[in-house]
């Protein structure tokens, strides 16, 4: 796979989708889904202009910030408490804070490190069990309660799209999340520079870039199939 001419095309696929909306953000960053996928290809992606990557697992987010330390690296899955101490200092951003006895292990371990961490607050829309993630009822109080986390900067809304067969049903999740992002934008907290709206994957980036993703989250389009052997 042609991963140049590949980013090429998801870049060409995102200006199609902001030319036909109202919605759409001004400037969309890619964020290239590297997980699983050897150093070579991220290599030949940094290469080809890319600057952003994403790591679902702490370990290989470690690793191959280890031997890329000139990119850019975000940690877009779940992260346990007993592994934050690993990524502090060695992410850009963090998309995936979903508790607050996470953010109290992120404050620890970045006041530890002199550091600020930058992170974005993983909204689970539909209440999907079997996904991470704050409810919408509870995202206020879950953005006042950081006021009490120096080191902690509170960047911006993430979501991960239902897995449906009509894509068009992802549309109402991802419009919802725009308007959370656009109420806690408007309360101006301090602590909360809401720059990043992080939504759509490589089924669905298309859909969320309508409906104001300034960050999509593409893997399987740039790289290939991943291998999970």
């Amino acid at each position: 796979m042609d991963i140049a001419a590949a980013l090429e095309q998801v870049k060409r696929n995102i200006e199609l989708a902001r030319g036909r909306s109202v919605h759409a953000a001004r400037q969309v960053q890619l964020l290239a889904v590297s997980k699983t996928q050897p150093l070579e290809k991220i290599a030949a992606a940094y290469a080809a202009g890319q600057q952003h990557f994403g790591e679902n697992k702490v370990q290989e987010l470690v690793e191959k910030q280890q031997q890329l330390p000139q990119l850019n690296w975000h940690l877009i899955g779940h992260l346990q408490r007993n592994k934050v101490k690993y990524v502090i200092g060695k992410t850009r951003l963090i998309h995936s804070l979903d508790s607050i006895s996470l953010a109290a292990e992120i404050e620890k371990r970045s006041a530890a490190a002199s550091v600020i961490t930058e992170v974005l607050i993983q909204v689970n829309i539909a209440e999907e069990q079997s996904k991470s993630g704050v409810f919408v009822p509870e995202l206020a109080g879950f953005v006042s309660e950081l006021a009490a986390y120096p080191h902690i900067k509170l960047r911006g809304l993430m979501t991960i799209g239902p897995m449906v067969e009509d894509y068009e049903q992802i549309r109402p999740v991802f419009r919802e999340l725009r308007l959370l992002f656009e109420r806690e934008r408007a309360r101006e907290l301090p602590y909360a520079e809401m720059s990043y709206l992080s939504m759509g994957m490589s089924h669905d980036y298309m859909i969320a870039v309508e409906e104001g993703a300034n960050i999509v989250r593409v893997g399987s389009s740039i790289f290939g199939a991943r291998n999970y052997a």
